[in-house]
């Protein structure tokens, strides 16, 4: 098996469940990693890491109210971008989430 990754992509964003979330909006960050079968050392797949920027981006500027609409959206456009892809792992941070208390980052992660 071979994963290709990109980790730390780092946006700013109007998400969340909270009226000041969209109007102070949020720090995140995004790793993905997507994991396709080798057969061979020979024929190594391929898959271009701006793919994997771009859809991120996308689905960010779309917006959402949580974490979890956030990875399944990336999940389902990734999948099927690259559908030969047996495992796709996404963890989104949202940093300082607005609650109580210091925290440095609430934590979404979908591998499926």
């Amino acid at each position: 098996m071979l994963s290709v990754s990109l980790h730390g992509i780092r946006l700013m964003a109007p998400i969340g469940m909270y009226p000041q979330e969209l109007l102070l909006q949020n720090h995140f960050t995004v790793d993905v990693d997507i994991y396709l079968p080798l057969q061979e050392l020979s024929e190594m797949p391929f898959v271009d890491y701006s793919l994997i920027n771009e859809t991120v981006q996308y689905v960010f500027k779309q917006g959402g109210a949580t974490l979890e609409q956030l990875t399944a959206q990336i999940y389902d456009l990734l999948k099927a971008r690259v559908p030969e892809a047996q495992k796709i792992r996404i963890a989104i941070k949202k940093h300082n989430p607005p609650m109580p208390g210091q925290i440095d980052y609430a934590l979404v992660v979908l591998e499926h």
